[in-house]
């Protein structure tokens, strides 16, 4: 599977038509790079709110994007089946039937079929300033690249969800990220990383990157674009397949071939993906003697 990642730059929509034909931009370049997927990161949508609230205001913009997020789904949905190509559009805020609003990943095929991977587990910032609600459990979505899973930035941070996925046949694990510092993308980062090596699968990172002053929500946005994969042989000796630069939006192109995983789980050097002690014991507590 050839996917490009896009470290999305944050800049201000005049329209919802307008921020569609960025996304359909992308689209087209990723399509010229011979790619099967395009991923966007986890809140690229609230880029949207630019074209709706005229100054910095953290609950008119999330307002703002729940309000149209039905239409920018729709619209998605018809660039991904006009152009032919799977797309992970980041995330979008929505509203569900119960009130409540989820942070949600639409992943689109390029017969305009969705399904949605909501994020379980809520930042303090989704918790505290938005009141997001946790999504269900991880899924694992059926695709004609196989199976595939998605880990939405901090759900990425909590080995559990991502072994969920893999238990279920996922060897993709596609993680859309928005931080505002180093030490936030570091941390998805290196989780990815981790959950490659503890899995024997791949991990593919796309952040939001680029300054917004115009924005409270995206006001500052850091990272790369990257991907990884077993430390195991068949692979780098890290771990690491691809990596963009720093803070800039070029599509990152990168070929996860599920054929060298399967190689590779299969005459490892050491088993972690069937060696996890997915039931362990209770840790005990001893006194030195």
């Amino acid at each position: 599977m050839h996917i490009a990642l896009s470290p999305f730059p944050i800049l201000r929509p005049t329209s919802l038509d307008d921020f569609a034909a960025r996304i359909e931009t992308l689209l087209r370049a990723a399509k010229a790079g011979q790619a099967d997927a395009l991923v966007l990161p986890e809140y690229a949508s609230m880029a949207l709110a630019g074209a709706f609230v005229t100054s910095p205001d953290v609950t008119a913009e999330l307002a703002a994007v729940v309000e149209h997020a039905d239409a920018l789904v729709a619209a998605c949905r018809t660039l991904a089946r006009t152009h032919g190509i799977m797309l992970l559009p980041g995330t979008v805020p929505m509203r569900g039937p119960d009130g409540r609003i989820r942070n949600r990943a639409p992943l689109i095929d390029g017969a305009g079929r969705i399904a949605f991977q909501d994020k379980r587990v809520m930042t303090r910032f989704e918790a505290e300033r938005w009141g997001i609600t946790p999504g269900g459990p991880p899924r694992v979505f059926e695709t004609d690249f196989g199976r595939i899973g998605i880990a939405i930035c901090y759900d990425s941070e909590f080995p559990l969800l991502i072994r969920a996925q893999t238990l279920a046949g996922a060897d993709i694990i596609l993680i859309p990220t928005c931080t505002d510092t180093l030490h936030g993308f570091n941390r998805v980062r290196l989780s990815a990383r981790a959950r490659a090596l503890e899995n024997q699968c791949f991990t593919a990172v796309a952040p939001t990157t680029g300054i917004a002053p115009w924005s409270a929500t995206l006001d500052e946005n850091r990272g790369y674009a990257c991907a990884f994969g077993p430390v195991d042989r068949g692979f780098p000796d890290d771990g690491l397949i691809a990596r963009g630069p720093l803070d800039a939006p070029d599509l990152l192109y990168v070929n996860l071939d599920p054929a060298a995983l399967a190689a590779t789980r299969a005459d490892p050097a050491v088993r972690n993906h069937t060696d996890w002690p997915d039931n362990p014991a209770p840790a005990s507590v001893v006194a030195l003697a």
